[in-house]
């Protein structure tokens, strides 16, 4: 951001403040705070870490006469806080976090990015409560006012795990390190992993016999270790096949060398079919035992949006260009560097390369994002 155009955002992100009814997280004082500063033409962004706060007044009057870009609080608990290094600050417990970022998920537009990374957060609360029993009222859900959301687990059952449980459990979650001759045994009901892996690979041998017999065996063949004849032995069997996954399964299945290849494969069509079934969250955030994560009602010095609190019974109705911006509808010029088509507010506002004028919620998000100047 140029100088002009840091000053309109810190304004705005000034009477946001001002005016806002704020939330603080459990426990504030045993909570490391960081905030970054509006540093108009800097090339990176720098954290004013190692802060501590004995109560709520004194946290939002820091914010509001702070005026941060960014602003957040630590998913540990400490003994000290504010003291400035880790090793001095006296580890007690983290409650447990997942992030949803749609730029780890998928590439595109920022609306469909957004409707993506809210199908992987439903799946990953129905296997938290559904599969793993986690209680629904312990689950904070937050839209994290950029790409995606941040799921909080505070059971105090999860605070004292390390970095080596947490690890297993959010492998479960993406589907990391599941073995194939555990999950296609046992009865054909069994939920789970076992189930959504059956249904990949049915899926998957489905859409083989949608190819051509050239396009198949061209496929099968070039997976390690296939052959024609063996690639050939499976399309023959591939009916068969289907059903025994829809019934009792054929502990002999992996047995079949063309089967073993797939179900083995790190990449590919089927691969894709089984990641899809997993919610895909990412990975390095749950295993960090001292994360800063965004504060709730706090703005995203990256998109001008409210970092916003939900109900988990709300999120399938949310719509983050509508619920989760603050700023107004008044119009402001600015400057963009290339065309886009902006949704927002529940429109789709055209903009041109150069000079256009927008709503001041549009402005924000755009010279937030670098896309565009102050005019």
């Amino acid at each position: 951001m140029n100088p002009a155009t840091t000053e309109f955002v810190r304004q705005r992100f000034t009477e946001y403040y001002r005016k806002a009814m704020l939330v603080s997280p459990s426990s504030l004082e045993q909570r490391e705070w960081g905030f970054v500063l509006f540093n108009p033409g800097a090339a990176e962004m720098r954290m004013r870490r190692h802060i501590a706060f004995t109560d709520r007044a004194e946290l939002f009057d820091y914010i509001k006469n702070l005026v941060p870009s960014h602003i957040y609080y630590s998913s540990a608990y400490y003994e000290k806080p504010d003291a400035p290094t880790m090793g001095e600050k006296g580890w007690c417990g983290a409650d447990l976090i997942f992030d949803l970022d749609a730029d780890h998920i998928v590439k595109g537009p920022y609306d469909q990015m957004l409707a993506r990374v809210k199908t992987e957060t439903e799946k990953l609360l129905a296997m938290l409560t559904g599969e793993l029993g986690v209680d629904p009222k312990q689950i904070e859900l937050v839209f994290s006012g950029g790409r995606g959301y941040h799921v909080h687990i505070k059971d105090l059952a999860f605070r004292g795990w390390g970095s080596a449980e947490r690890r297993e459990l959010v492998d479960y979650i993406c589907g990391i390190g599941l073995d194939p001759s555990v999950l296609l045994t046992g009865p054909v009901s069994s939920p789970g992993w076992p189930a959504r892996f059956r249904e990949a690979l049915i899926e998957y041998l489905n859409w083989l016999g949608s190819q051509s017999e050239e396009e198949a065996m061209m496929y099968l063949t070039a997976l390690d270790g296939v052959g024609k004849e063996s690639a050939a032995g499976l399309l023959k069997k591939r009916t068969e096949m289907i059903a025994g996954l829809s019934g009792q399964v054929d502990p002999t299945i992996l047995k079949d060398r063309v089967i073993k290849a797939v179900v083995h494969e790190t990449e590919g069509e089927f691969r894709k079919r089984l990641n899809y079934r997993a919610a895909l969250a990412d990975e390095p955030v749950t295993t960090d035992t001292k994360r800063l994560i965004r504060m709730p009602t706090s703005l995203h010095g990256g998109s001008g949006m409210r970092v916003q609190p939900l109900e988990v019974r709300d999120l399938h109705e949310f719509d983050p260009l509508v619920d989760a911006v603050v700023f107004s509808t008044r119009e402001v010029k600015v400057d963009s560097r290339f065309p886009l088509a902006m949704p927002m507010l529940g429109s789709t506002y055209q903009i041109q390369k150069g000079i256009s004028t927008v709503p001041e919620a549009v402005a924000v998000f755009l010279c937030c994002r670098g896309i565009a100047e102050i005019a």
